[in-house]
């Protein structure tokens, strides 16, 4: 090939990467966890460290597993979208608190209320390495197999709950 062509060439290869990088949304992270099993966990409650709970107590349940963290401001934004989704009862929510320190998670819950049905404690993240956690907030949507059927990165919101999510959710929990 002749080494004249080699630069523009590679400098139009370079501007289509560029240009379709830009207009793709940055919170649509692929995961390759998607459609598989879900990483298994045990850990403990982030209000009570003499109980656990693990992906196999929530076998046969239709459940959105939410990381959060007291340090986190996306966390505080999508925070009434939980609540009014746990009023409605349509799924199990359960919180990952994650790389974060137990009288502080428990005090953001104290004073904003608890959308979670159960909360596990992560203070060094290493469950939420498995599940392929970037930061906070993520959720995902595990089907009563225990499937992981949809992802989000980021705060949600009740467009994406109704987009992404609600077509999963049991009839009853």
């Amino acid at each position: 090939m002749n080494k004249k062509l080699l630069l523009p060439i590679a400098f139009f290869a370079f501007a289509i990467v560029l240009y379709f990088g830009l207009f793709r949304d940055p919170r649509e992270i692929p995961s390759p966890l998607i459609d598989k099993p879900a990483p298994a966990f045990t850990l403990e409650h982030l209000d009570d460290p003499s109980k656990t709970i693990s992906t196999a107590d929530l076998k046969g349940k239709v459940w959105l597993l939410n990381v959060w963290a007291s340090w986190c401001p996306n966390c505080k934004d999508e925070h009434p979208d939980l609540m009014d989704l746990h009023k409605s009862g349509k799924v199990v929510i359960v919180g990952l608190n994650y790389k974060d320190q137990r009288r502080l998670g428990l005090e953001v819950l104290r004073k904003t209320g608890n959308p979670y049905d159960i909360n596990a404690f992560d203070p060094e993240g290493k469950a939420a390495l498995d599940w392929g956690v970037y930061g906070a907030p993520e959720t995902f949507l595990i089907d009563a197999d225990g499937i992981i059927r949809a992802k989000h990165v980021g705060a949600v919101s009740p467009e994406i709950i109704a987009t992404k999510f609600a077509k999963f959710f049991a009839a009853t929990r």
